[in-house]
């Protein structure tokens, strides 16, 4: 079983920035693609950026050159630095990542969401 956490989401106004967390943890867990989604109100949930094990990374053409996907696979944890925010960014953020624990296939996992609102 793999359990995501996590944090930096909040309330900035437009033009502003934020970095999001996300830590993986689990027993004996290889973590693979890492990345984040999100959903606005009334809307379904669309992949924002992913980065792979090899840090490949993939982004939605909307926050293309202002969002800046990494990770540090030793801690098993994935960023996402927003940059230049707009208030139609504003959404729920989930954490996603493609893991396996242990001699166990590997399975997407996400994390519970955390709220970014941006002002106008």
């Amino acid at each position: 079983q793999v359990q995501l956490v996590e944090s930096g989401g909040g309330l900035v106004q437009a033009g502003g920035s934020l970095r999001l967390s996300c830590t993986a943890s689990g027993n004996r867990i290889s973590v693979f693609d890492m990345g984040w989604y999100r959903q606005a109100p009334g809307k379904q949930r669309e992949l924002t950026s992913l980065i792979t094990s090899g840090d490949i990374t993939n982004y939605a053409d909307s926050v293309k050159g202002r969002f800046t996907i990494s990770r540090d696979n030793a801690k098993k944890t994935v960023y996402l630095q927003m940059n230049s925010l707009k208030p139609e960014d504003t959404a729920v953020y989930y954490c996603y990542c493609n893991a396996a624990g242990g001699a166990f296939s590997r399975y997407d996992y996400w994390g519970q969401g955390i709220q970014v609102t941006v002002s106008s």
